[in-house]
């Protein structure tokens, strides 16, 4: 069973808890990036709005997008439901009983929190010496007004003469993301949808709830996807490119490695639609098959193309030789695909820890072989005959022109 499907099992039991919110969250792909899978954004208050507004700012978004069709899950880190106590010390009545103030929020650190004393060095380590109020002393509200404050003349005096307490609600924790206080809004992409498109439509909502004096930028996994997303590209484009200027290199021309180039297409095709058809996301396993399919489909092409030139340059015309190559090279080109191809089937149905990212992989190396071998053997040679034809003409075009500037010259 897919951890996700746990997942799903279990949070549809939390719900049925009345007293709290429980939430069954999928760890990071990367640990110590990010606290859950999914997309991660923080909502800033860069206008000063204040706390509240940061609050409603990040409820308002949960809300608006509990029945979207693209992202669930959402959760806001940031509530001022906490309940609190706020103490409030009466500054002038300190200041008449000679009760410094700094006195007061110290000892209030000390008991109530803790304070770092110093260090000491026994059996040939080092300890820490906190100060701090055994827990029986500090667990209720009444154990406040026994605290002991001293004053400049020396005399103690009860802190609950000092002070007023409130029952209130705020904030557990306030973060600041790039110096702006912050709340963290987390979710997750709905079955059959990517976290690009996740990211896009999370984009959407923010861009119709934000007020002006509000921000919002990508944290944890989201952030290095966002800024990694423009390369996938790059990496395709560039491994197709080195296998071209290789076989350049190996074949002494810049036409020939065309015909074998323009196979890729066909894997991409099969891969795409493969994955597709099993309703997989485009993640980063689907990429390295991907890359890996260039140079895999490139090399079938090869076993056509080679054999289709040799032949042309013993004689044969451009047709006759694509056509023989194919018959000829057709039983090596399927045992070389299909080898491939069923070499990647038990990655497309393996079970297990790590099959998620095992079936995609798989899936788009076996998808790109099966459509690159069933396509490949009719399209190839026809690329070969193209290229070829072109390449002939042009020189043909270029012979004429020199004789032409020959026979002027004279």
């Amino acid at each position: 069973m897919r951890v996700s499907k746990i997942a799903e099992r279990i949070q549809r039991e939390l719900y049925t808890i009345p007293d709290a919110l429980c939430l069954a969250l999928m760890p990071p792909p990367i640990m110590g990036l990010g606290i859950a899978g999914g997309f991660e954004v923080r909502i800033q208050d860069r206008g000063g709005a204040g706390l509240n507004a940061l609050a409603n700012i990040g409820n308002d978004f949960v809300f608006e997008a509990r029945n979207d069709p693209v992202i669930t899950r959402l959760n806001n880190s940031f509530q001022m439901s906490v309940p609190q106590l706020y103490i409030d010390i009466d500054r002038v009545k300190a200041q008449t009983l000679d009760v410094p103030l700094n006195s007061v929020f110290n000892t209030l650190q000390t008991y109530l929190g803790s304070t770092y004393v110093n260090d000491f060095n026994l059996f040939g380590r080092t300890f820490k010496v906190i100060a701090q109020a055994e827990p029986e002393f500090r667990s209720r509200v009444e154990d406040i007004g026994h605290l002991e404050v001293r004053s400049r003349s020396g005399q103690m005096v009860p802190i609950q003469t000092l002070m007023n307490l409130h029952d209130t609600t705020g904030p557990q924790m306030v973060t600041r993301y790039n110096m702006y206080p912050a709340t963290t809004i987390t979710g997750i992409p709905k079955p059959g949808y990517s976290s690009g498109q996740a990211l896009e439509r999370v984009r959407q909502l923010l861009a119709q709830i934000l007020p002006p004096t509000m921000g919002y930028e990508w944290s944890g996994m989201s952030l290095q996807e966002i800024e990694a997303g423009g390369t996938v590209i790059f990496l395709f484009l560039t491994g197709a490119l080195f296998c071209y200027l290789f076989l350049a290199a190996q074949y002494e021309s810049w036409t020939i490695p065309i015909a074998i180039v323009l196979a890729v297409p066909l894997g991409l095709l099969g891969a795409t639609g493969f994955t597709w058809m099993r309703k997989f996301d485009n993640n980063i396993y689907t990429q390295m098959g991907i890359v890996l399919l260039i140079g895999i489909v490139c090399k079938t092409a090869i076993l056509l193309v080679e054999f289709a030139k040799q032949l042309h340059e013993e004689g044969l015309s451009i047709v006759d030789a694509a056509v023989e190559a194919g018959r000829v090279r057709f039983r090596p080109i399927l045992m070389t695909a299909l080898t491939t191809a069923f070499g990647a089937l038990p990655m497309v149905v393996a079970t297990g820890a790590g099959a998620s990212a095992r079936r995609a992989l798989g899936t788009s190396v076996f998808g790109g072989m099966i459509a690159a071998t069933i396509l490949g053997v009719f399209l190839i040679p026809l690329f070969y005959v193209a290229v070829q034809w072109l390449k002939e003409k042009a020189r043909q075009s270029e012979k004429a022109l020199e004789e032409k500037l020959i026979h002027h010259s004279r």
